[in-house]
């Protein structure tokens, strides 16, 4: 995994597509807003966030920040990176391990975040990995595919997510304002900062990654060293609080799941989203250990870029967006979509039509006329 070391995004923001951005704005949106940074991962609303802006400042100085989009960014014809109008921030989430070298990572994760021009909801749409892709200068592959090639010959994480953003863009249309690498791993630290989260197990599923060992979850292959008993991990339906390891070895699986990643996607989404809500709980956000203690962690799960515009900017910027108006919708109605030789997926008009409501900001009424592209998850 690459350092998370803070650096600036290098002369050129953007690189070198589309018009120049505009430098700015002098006078950044304020008060009491929601914290939206990275994955929404804390959320609140109608409650003063404890500090000025100099101790969120302070606070998030340690969070890495890239030039993710390259040349997917808006354009001064798009806002530039003005917050005022709607907000798309790219979500990617990798899966890596240790033993992984740093260009051989595919993004399974990939999530459109919307926030309209009015900021008072938010919308999380997952894009399935196994989707056709035209891949600029690699072809037609599988989507997840993009990072990886983008990562290659020294292209690193950064590399990976221009590559996934310019994808998308070809794709969909849709510009971005802002990104964020997950680091699915480094999530364990932030749920552990909140103590649990509340997930709901649609469907029992046993976990394909971990085992029980003397009572303590590890990896399978490190639980065959071991030489000791093992105990399936089984994730059984129901709502319950999980902590950090098994809310993501949960968020991980899709083997098993009636709908493979079209369910895992949705167990994701709702992981973000219980996360968001229990950031709301027991005075996280407006307790400044507790907050620091949070966003510290966030810092070692996150990789970020905020289209030049400082975080502190970024989070003061989300007014009125609660957990609660964290909305999840589902491409291809939930359910696998293939392509005409079926060798791969597509995604049908109904959900191109959903991205085409994201560029126009016009998604509030697309979702009303088109329910059926809500998450089934609570």
């Amino acid at each position: 995994m690459p350092p998370l070391i803070p650096t600036q995004p290098g002369p050129g923001g953007r690189g070198n597509g589309g018009s120049k951005k505009r430098s700015r704005r002098k006078d950044p949106l304020w008060a009491r807003l929601t914290v939206i940074f990275g994955a929404v991962l804390m959320m609140t609303s109608g409650l003063a966030i404890v500090g000025s802006k100099a101790v969120i400042g302070q606070a998030t100085g340690n969070i890495a920040q890239r030039n993710l989009l390259g040349e997917a960014g808006k354009t001064d014809a798009e806002g530039g990176n003005s917050l005022d109008g709607p907000i798309d921030m790219l979500l990617l989430g990798v899966d890596a391990r240790a033993r992984w070298a740093a260009d051989d990572v595919r993004s399974d994760t990939i999530i459109i975040l919307h926030i309209p021009a009015s900021h008072d909801q938010a919308y999380l749409i997952s894009i399935p990995r196994d989707t056709e892709a035209q891949i600029p200068g690699h072809g037609t592959d599988k989507i997840n595919a993009a990072f990886q090639f983008g990562a290659r010959n020294g292209g690193g994480w950064e590399g990976g997510a221009q590559l996934m953003a310019k994808t998308i863009k070809k794709m969909t249309g849709i510009s971005f304002d802002g990104a964020a690498i997950i680091n699915f791993g480094g999530f364990k630290g932030v749920i552990d900062a909140l103590g649990t989260v509340r997930i709901c197990v649609s469907h029992e599923v046993p976990s394909h990654h971990m085992m029980m060992v003397d009572g303590k979850p590890m990896w399978n292959a490190d639980a065959k060293k071991t030489g000791k008993p093992m105990t399936p991990v089984v994730h059984k339906k129901g709502c319950k609080e999980m902590e950090g390891w098994e809310a993501l070895d949960f968020a991980r699986q899709r083997y098993g799941l009636p709908n493979s990643d079209y369910d895992r996607q949705q167990n994701q989404q709702q992981l973000i989203k219980a996360m968001a809500k229990k950031a709301t709980q027991n005075g996280t956000l407006t307790n400044p250990i507790k907050l620091n203690q949070l966003i510290k962690a966030a810092g070692k799960a996150f990789i970020l870029d905020t289209g030049g515009v400082p975080i502190d900017d970024f989070i003061f910027t989300m007014k009125g967006v609660t957990g609660n108006d964290l909305t999840t919708l589902r491409t291809n109605g939930g359910t696998y979509s293939p392509n005409a030789d079926h060798t791969r997926e597509s995604l049908n008009q109904l959900s191109m039509d959903m991205f085409q409501a994201v560029k126009d900001d016009k998604l509030a009424e697309f979702v009303v006329a088109n329910p059926n592209v809500l998450s089934t998850r609570k």
